[in-house]
């Protein structure tokens, strides 16, 4: 299996949270006042490995959610004097930058979606092919016509008018059977 390759801007924001909190859990074992207590910066780590995991898993919703409690938990702190006010202007400046580009992310994310939305929705109005309710076409055929009828008499009229007529064989041409 490959691992998992997270996007540029990923990268440098899990890379510049991690970097912080080691900073800040390296100062708090310095021997003069801690910039930053031990057990402040052991959930802090907590936090921080949530928001890596959500924006590994392509979560920026959820990693974004994170990041938030990791803020104000920070602001919590740095109240309580946990976290001398240095470390809190550097910690909050880097959740600022994370925060940054994981809404550029999820702004993306977002797009990508709705593009696909987009192309899902027009893709059926032009295949005439998925229309659920298609009624196939049935073609029936034209009756033939109807044959002409027959006369009776075999196509003679019956009144024997014009040659044959009773009358007699009289032409009716002029100059002709003058009596």
């Amino acid at each position: 299996m490959s691992p998992i390759r997270l996007p540029s801007v990923w990268r440098r924001a899990i890379t510049v949270l991690t970097g912080c909190m080691l900073a800040a859990g390296l100062a708090g074992c310095a021997g003069a006042a801690p910039e930053l207590e031990t057990n402040a910066a052991a959930k802090f780590q907590q936090q921080v490995l949530e928001v890596t995991r959500s924006a590994a898993g392509s979560n920026p919703a959820a990693a974004l959610k994170s990041l938030d409690r990791l803020s104000s938990e920070l602001d919590a702190a740095a109240a309580a004097g946990q976290v001398s006010f240095k470390r809190h202007r550097s910690i909050t400046a880097a959740i600022d930058s994370v925060r940054a580009d994981l809404t550029a992310a999820q702004a993306a994310k977002k797009a990508a979606a709705d593009a696909a939305a987009r192309a899902a929705v027009a893709k059926p109005a032009a295949t005439p092919t998925s229309s659920p309710a298609a009624a196939p076409v049935v073609v029936v055929p034209a009756p033939a016509p109807a044959p002409a009828p027959v006369p009776v008499n075999g196509g003679k009229s019956g009144d024997n008018s014009g040659k044959g007529s009773s009358e007699g064989k009289k032409d009716k041409r002029p100059g002709k059977n003058k009596d």
